[in-house]
């Protein structure tokens, strides 16, 4: 049990960054969580420690709100390092339509609930991981950032920019400091929603064919890499598909 580690999550509420919390509250880690989703946010309040977990609603593509955030994390640490921090925030939706129906406020969005917000938390973030022994960062990319669906334009881009984003920073922020990329495939996130919104669909056989793996993604399989990586004392600067091996599968159409 890590009882003296501690975790920062963006994107907490929900979906991967639910299991990833969950995952590193479950090894004893004290986990921090910033969403906007504060219904989400109130059921691991419950579920957890109230001692051993900060969890805090914040839009992380904002400055402002990012800076009364870390006030809160400063004063809840104390003299603590953060030892991993994990920029998982984004808009899940990629599809964004035609291009040329795409206004800029739209491209913007897509762009700061991702990249912008990496580079804000992990900005904030510096004071606390420069005082771990061992500091990770792990940034949570996609498969689309290497490849592309139609009309999926401001998503790929700012996971691409996410891409770019790791490798800057882990030549700069090294050796006290690795940081890398996780870029997930198809993960079905429905289990690990709100209770409000929580599914469990049953994917058909041609789905689950897709994957060399055999099955579709689970938000516990990224997790697990976020965990590798923070262990991982010769790994940085690396982008890691986690896809089951969809992304080196040709596929033909029917």
């Amino acid at each position: 049990m890590d009882m003296d580690m501690t975790l920062l999550v963006t994107g907490a509420g929900n979906g991967i960054g639910r299991a990833i919390l969950m995952h590193f509250a479950g090894k004893g880690w004290r986990t921090i969580g910033l969403d906007t989703d504060s219904e989400a946010l109130a059921e691991l309040r419950d579920a957890l420690p109230r001692e051993r977990a900060l969890l805090l609603t914040c839009n992380v593509g904002r400055e402002g709100e990012v800076a009364r955030a870390f006030e809160r994390i400063a004063e809840w640490l104390g003299d603590a390092p953060l030892d991993c921090l994990v920029n998982n925030a984004g808009i899940a939706d990629p599809y964004c339509g035609p291009l040329e129906d795409l206004d800029l406020a739209s491209w913007q969005e897509w762009i700061d609930a991702s990249l912008t917000a990496a580079f804000l938390v992990t900005r904030a973030a510096l004071p606390h991981l420069r005082r771990a022994k061992s500091a990770s960062v792990a940034n949570i990319s996609s498969t689309r950032a290497i490849m592309s669906e139609p009309e999926t334009f401001a998503y790929a881009a700012a996971k691409g920019g996410l891409d770019a984003l790791t490798h800057s920073m882990a030549v700069t922020l090294g050796p006290a400091i690795r940081v890398n990329a996780i870029r997930p495939g198809w993960i079905e996130t429905g289990p690990w929603q709100k209770s409000g919104a929580r599914s469990h669909p049953d994917h058909r056989a041609k789905d689950r064919d897709q994957h060399p793996a055999g099955r579709i993604g689970k938000p516990e399989d990224i997790a697990e890499a976020v965990d590798y990586l923070h262990h991982a004392s010769f790994v940085t600067g690396q982008h890691l598909n986690i896809d089951g091996g969809m992304t080196v599968k040709m596929i033909y159409e029917d």
